[in-house]
């Protein structure tokens, strides 16, 4: 386990490019010159690159998504606690590379284990901290006083050049040391320098706190999937450069078990051959399946980490990709105003969950909202907010709580609307029957076209009637596709207005009110003065009378305009629309 650079590289000479003297710091872009002076590990790493072959990389402090158009990517972008990440081209493949550079020094490893050694004596404050920022913290105060950082460099053998602490701590074993006051062996401080110092307190904090090699993965905001197929190559799914190959490999199976069982173990759910198969979540929120062992999946091992932004992506940010439309957006802010039902459907990875995020922004703001998910995956920005997950039995003296118990809870809450994360199963009966009832519903499903939505509803194991299905009153399509410009990227397909249900010809009826044109990489507002639900459901609470009833079109025209105006003005994060769109309902703006 480990990483393997995609070029030919020689060990930099560290003395080599010290103080002005360094010809490559001049070649640098100032930007990036300016960070590797504040970054002694990113020089380092930058003195790897042959330049010569591949030219020097350009750094941005934060990345736009016009950047995925870029030929041959070769820039650097920082994404937190020292770490920056390469998009390096290959010509001979279509993913590039995806190289994380962390803080190191030289001898780590070695002093690595030495600190190891040393950490014993803090178990008993490490066995009482309840959270990971506890642990975090005792840990940092456990290097604080194990090491003293000196200025100068230390050699081979630990010793150090340069003043600072003495150097007992490197040149007798531990168990020399003798017992001081509450037990523990205390030896002299180890001396480190500066670069040692933060190299070791991000390492202790990855790998005892993080995730371990995947640190640098799950730090960066610009990834949405991390997969480890079996041994070899782990890839990831970027925002902005898609599919890329990172060079965090995994070599033999007895590592990649390993990492699996300590990344299982991590976030308390230990996999083992009799239960080879996990779905959990990381402790930012990210979803991980886990399938161990080599006897289930032929490759090794494997897992697929699905990334949780801690900010989800607005319908501004949405729209302005080109997913859906303004006018799709103001349609469906209408619609969720009025309270009416709503399916977000597609295949995996359509952008389901990113579309049902962004779109409870146009709930009421003073809406009482219940969510219920098998993996936490939603955010919501109201307030009165409760978030219900599923359990599983951790054993069999501990009892499960599905999704059909704590949708059946929810209907005792009062809630003005009910988000489920992906409906599945025996639950989606009892969503119809809330409808049936009143409240208001929103669901994630799996499904490719409103025809296969409606087999699976009314087919087992869902089976809800087809006398419900009119109930629900809007699907979205979601789907990931090709662009004409041969790229991929998420589009909505279509939104549709389900009307009714003959129980004569066995049919429904539906109507296509916007529908995506492949050729052209636009949106048609198809239902154009046909839309049965802005006519008879949104105007008529608009105080629009029926002879007039077209006007409710000028409303969704004047909402598009808006949204845009409100993205060209920058209000594009999820929790700032929130508030300008919440203070705008009261003001009778929007």
């Amino acid at each position: 386990m480990g990483q393997t650079l995609p070029f030919r590289t020689a060990e930099p000479d560290s003395d080599a490019h010290a103080g002005g003297s360094c010809v490559l710091r001049s070649l640098l872009p100032p930007p990036l010159a300016e960070e590797a002076d504040k970054a002694p590990h990113l020089m380092e790493y930058l003195h790897k690159i042959p330049v010569a072959d591949v030219g020097v990389p350009e750094y941005f402090e934060k990345l736009d998504r016009k950047m995925g158009d870029m030929e041959d990517p070769n820039l650097i972008y920082p994404v937190g606690q020292g770490v920056y990440i390469h998009i390096f081209p290959d010509h001979s493949d279509v993913r590039n590379y995806y190289i994380p550079i962390e803080p190191s020094a030289e001898g780590l490893d070695e002093l690595l284990e030495e600190i190891e050694v040393r950490l014993l004596d803090y178990v008993d404050e490490l066995a009482t901290a309840e959270t990971d920022e506890d642990r975090l913290r005792v840990l940092h105060l456990a290097i604080d006083e194990i090491c003293q950082v000196v200025n100068g460099k230390r050699n081979g053998n630990g010793a150090k050049n340069g003043n600072g602490a003495g150097d007992a701590a490197s040149k007798f074993p531990l168990f020399f040391f003798k017992k001081k006051g509450n037990g523990r062996r205390r030896g002299e401080r180890i001396p480190v320098n500066q670069q040692e110092y933060e190299a070791l307190r991000y390492r202790i904090e990855r790998d005892k706190i993080g995730v371990g090699v995947l640190q640098p993965l799950i730090l960066d905001p610009n990834i949405e999937d991390i997969s480890c197929s079996g041994l070899g190559t782990v890839y990831v799914e970027h925002k902005v450069f898609k599919g890329l190959k990172s060079t965090i490999t995994f070599e033999n199976e007895a590592e990649l078990d390993d990492f699996v069982l300590r990344l299982s173990e991590r976030i308390k759910k230990p996999v083992t051959y009799k239960n080879p198969i996990v779905d959990a979540t990381l402790p930012d929120g990210s979803r991980i399946n886990i399938v161990y062992g080599g006897d289930v999946s032929k490759r090794g091992s494997n897992f697929t980490i699905r990334k949780f932004a801690t900010t989800p992506m607005s319908i501004v940010e949405i729209a302005m990709t080109g997913s859906l439309s303004w006018e799709m957006a103001a349609y469906l802010s209408l619609i969720i105003e009025e309270g009416m039902n709503m399916f977000v459907s597609g295949e995996t990875a359509s952008g389901k969950t990113t579309l049902m995020n962004a779109v409870t922004t146009f709930i009421r703001p003073d809406a009482k909202i219940v969510s219920i998910e098998d993996t936490p995956e939603l955010q919501v920005p109201h307030q009165n907010w409760v978030r219900e997950v599923v359990r599983g039995a951790m054993s069999e003296a501990d009892s499960s709580v599905s999704m059909f118990s704590l949708l059946k809870a929810a209907l005792r809450q009062r809630p003005d609307e009910i988000i489920v994360g992906e409906i599945r199963g025996e639950e989606g009966a009892i969503a119809f029957q809330a409808m049936q009832t009143g409240h208001a519903c929103m669901a994630t499903f799996h499904a490719s076209t409103v025809e296969k939505l409606i087999q699976r509803l009314t087919g087992h194991p869902i089976n809800v009637p087809k006398t419900y299905v009119d109930n629900l009153n809007v699907v979205v399509i979601a789907s990931a596709v090709r662009l004409p410009n041969g790229k991929r990227g998420r589009r909505i397909l279509s939104i549709n207005e389900i009307v009714g249900y003959d129980p004569v010809a066995n049919s429904f009826s539906f109507v296509e009110v916007f529908r995506w044109n492949p050729l052209t990489d636009e949106h048609e507002f198809t239902g154009y003065m046909n839309s049965y639900l802005l006519e008879h459901r949104v105007a008529p609470t608009r105080g629009i009378p029926k002879r007039e009833v077209r006007r409710v079109y000028e409303l969704v025209e004047r909402r598009a305009a808006l949204l845009k105006k409100l993205a060209d003005q920058g209000v594009t994060d999820f929790y700032d629309l929130f508030k300008v769109l919440t203070k705008a309902q009261r003001q009778g703006l929007f």
